[in-house]
C-alpha cells in the first residue's frame, strides 16, 4: 500500500516570530520524518508545501517555518491568522531532500527562506553524524536573516564542525559564481545542498558543476515544477500518436487516448475528458498519485513519493511521461 498522503488536522502549539515576515509553527504532529522533508498545508482549498525547520535528531517537536510572500494566499493567511491552539490541515512529511549516510562534508547554499530545510539538515548532521557542516546563507539584509540566533548557537556548540557565513546583498552584492566556487574551495567531494529562489539555485548549480562538483553530489530543493517542454513538430506528434496510447482507469472505468509527446499522464487524462485528482502540479503534494500497472513512465520531478512507492509502481501523474508505447495508470478509490 502507498504511504498515507492524505490531509490531517494538526494543532499549533507555539508560534515563533523569526523576522518581521517569517514565522515558525511548532506543531503537535506525531508524524515521523527525516531532516530536510516538508509538509503540504491546505488552507481554503489552496495547497502549499513548507519545509521543516526542526530536526528529528535534535528537536522534540515538529516545526515548519513560513515566510510571507507578496500575494501569497496560504503563507500570508497563516502569518496573519494562525496562532497557538489553532488547527491546520496538512499531509504527513514527504520529500527526498535528505541526508545521505556518508562521512563527506556537507556544504549548503541557501537563499532567503531556503535556509529552512538546510537548518533541519545541519542539525541532524551535527547530532547524528560525524561530518563537517558549512553553510553560506544569502539574505537581502541583516533584518531578513532567519534563525540567526539558532545558527549562532549551533556554531558555538560545534566550533570544530560547523561554519556559517552570512552573505548580505546590501553589503556584499548578489552572490556570484566566483563566490560559490570560493566557498566550496577544496571540498569538491562534499554533498552540496541548494535551496532558495530559482535564479540563485540555477547560478549556484552551474558554478558548482564548473568547479568540479559531481552532479550526483548536488541536491536541490525546488517547490515549483520545471517549465513544460516545447511542443514537438506536428509530424512527430502524429507519428507518436499512431504508435502509442495511454489508458487511464478512474472510478473503475477505463479510458484510452493516443500518446502525445511531452504530455504528462495527468494531461492525457484531462484530454480524455476526465477530472482526476490533482493539486500542486509541481511534484510536491502527491494528490495526483496513481499506479502504473502496464508499461513505464518517468517523472520529471518527485518530491513526494519515496523509493518503495516508486518501486511498487506509484507515480505522480502531474510529472509522469510515458516511456513505452502503451501505459496504463490506475487511480485507486
Amino acid at each position: 500500500m502507498a504511504r498515507d498522503h492524505g490531509f490531517h488536522p494538526v494543532r499549533v502549539v507555539r508560534v515563533v516570530e523569526e523576522t518581521a515576515d517569517a514565522r515558525t509553527y511548532v506543531l503537535d504532529a506525531p508524524f515521523p520524518y527525516r531532516a530536510g522533508q516538508f509538509v503540504t498545508v491546505r488552507v481554503r482549498g489552496a495547497l502549499r508545501s513548507y519545509s521543516m525547520s526542526s530536526s528529528p535528531d535534535a528537536d522534540t517537536a515538529l516545526a515548519t517555518t513560513v515566510k510571507r510572500v507578496p500575494g501569497g494566499l496560504v503563507s500570508n493567511w497563516m502569518i496573519d491568522n494562525l496562532g497557538p491552539g489553532d488547527v491546520v490541515e496538512m499531509t504527513r512529511p514527504a520529500g527526498v531532500f535528505c541526508l545521505r549516510e556518508t562521512a563527506a562534508p556537507l556544504v549548503a547554499f541557501c537563499g532567503g527562506s531556503g535556509v529552512t530545510p538546510v537548518l533541519s539538515l545541519a542539525k541532524s548532521a551535527l547530532a547524528a553524524q560525524d561530518r563537517r557542516v558549512r553553510l553560506l546563507i544569502a539574505d537581502r539584509d541583516a533584518a531578513a536573516v532567519i534563525f540567526g540566533a539558532e545558527l549562532a548557537d549551533l556554531a558555538a556548540r560545534h566550533p570544530s564542525r560547523f561554519e556559517v557565513v552570512h552573505h548580505l546583498d546590501d553589503r556584499d552584492g548578489l552572490v556570484t559564481p566566483e563566490r560559490v566556487r570560493a566557498f566550496v574551495g577544496a571540498d569538491t567531494g562534499a554533498d552540496v545542498y541548494i535551496c532558495g529562489p530559482g535564479p540563485f539555485m540555477d547560478l549556484t548549480e552551474r558554478a558548482l558543476l564548473a568547479h568540479g562538483v559531481p552532479p550526483e553530489q548536488i541536491f536541490i530543493e525546488r517547490f515549483a515544477g520545471p517549465a513544460a517542454p516545447a511542443a514537438p513538430p506536428a509530424e512527430v506528434a502524429e507519428a507518436a500518436a499512431a504508435e502509442g496510447d495511454v489508458t487511464i482507469v478512474l472510478g473503475g472505468r477505463r479510458h484510452t487516448v493516443p500518446q502525445h509527446p511531452g504530455e504528462t499522464l495527468l494531461q492525457s487524462a484531462r484530454r480524455a475528458g476526465l477530472a482526476p485528482p490533482f493539486s500542486c502540479e509541481a511534484g510536491n503534494c502527491a494528490t495526483c498519485m496513481a499506479r502504473v500497472t502496464d508499461g513505464e513512465a518517468k517523472m520529471r520531478v518527485n518530491d513526494a513519493l519515496d523509493e518503495d512507492e516508486v518501486d511498487e509502481g506509484w507515480i505522480l501523474t502531474c510529472q509522469g511521461e510515458p516511456t513505452t508505447p502503451h501505459v496504463t495508470v490506475v487511480y485507486e478509490d
